[in-house]
């Protein structure tokens, strides 16, 4: 496809969003606010398609995901506010002014110089090192994204036996925590002592947690399957029978 015709394309879709926000009762009544939702599911739709590795899922949810930025940028449009032009305008400016190794002068050849190359512009645009890490992100992942903000600027335990011993005084103080307010400080704190075990062990705690649940869903999947069998609800197995098919699922690597 050329350049052409995907511009042609882009437009239409501009246009069609246009159209239903004027003609369509549903899309007409939307806000940012309303819709803000859908952008979370349906990056997490195109993320399990990536997953997948499968193709024609990802080109339907790419299509949602750039249907979602077109929706928000024409509601913006609607209120006077900006366009989606100023959006892409935006988006070139940044991308130019990130990569001086291709469009400026910057000498630099190898992935990591690039990626240190790329930290600092973006420190000089920042007022904190912590600025542009979401507070609606993923908890693990954002306190993986503070934790190696903070290491890049020599904030960082020295070993990871360091890092084993504050998992231990984090679940420690949890243990002799009194009230609900202690018991969740401390809670979050353990947490953070955690991810920053992953870091250090260079596992990606969301990723080990998301693997951990397919597990224990599969697992129990199991015991539906066998209780259905001996012709059992769930509500009527003792705990105990319960534990037993548990296991027998693990068995076969469940």
């Amino acid at each position: 496809m050329d350049c052409r015709k995907e511009g042609e394309n882009f437009q239409k879709l501009v246009d069609l969003v246009a159209k239903l926000r004027v003609e369509c009762p549903w899309d007409r009544e939307q806000t940012n606010q309303s819709i803000k939702k859908n952008l979370i599911e349906e990056a997490y739709e195109l993320l399990e398609a990536i997953e997948e590795n499968d193709n024609e899922k990802m080109i339907e949810e790419l299509g949602d995901l750039l249907l979602q930025v077109v929706f928000h940028s024409q509601i913006k449009k609607d209120e006077g506010s900006f366009d989606i032009n100023t959006v892409i305008e935006k988006l070139i400016e940044k991308l130019i002014r990130r990569h001086p190794h291709v469009f400026g002068n910057s000498n630099v050849k190898t992935q990591e110089e690039v990626l240190k190359q790329w930290d600092e512009i973006k420190r000089k645009e920042k007022e904190s090192i912590f600025d542009g890490i979401p507070k609606r992100m993923p908890a693990l992942m954002r306190a993986v994204k503070v934790q190696n903000r903070a290491a890049k600027v020599g904030f960082e335990w020295e070993n990871i036996d360091q890092v084993w011993r504050k998992v231990e005084e984090e679940l420690n103080e949890l243990k002799e925590a009194k009230t609900q307010q202690e018991k969740v400080h401390e809670l979050g704190d353990l947490l953070i002592a955690v991810t920053n075990l992953a870091r250090f062990m260079k596992v990606d705690p969301e990723e080990a947690l998301h693997l951990s649940i397919d597990r224990m869903i599969k697992r129990f999947s199991y015991i539906e399957k066998k209780a259905k069998e001996m012709g059992k609800s769930l509500e009527e197995m003792s705990l105990s029978e319960m534990d037993n098919l548990w296991n027998e699922a693990k068995k076969f690597d469940y």
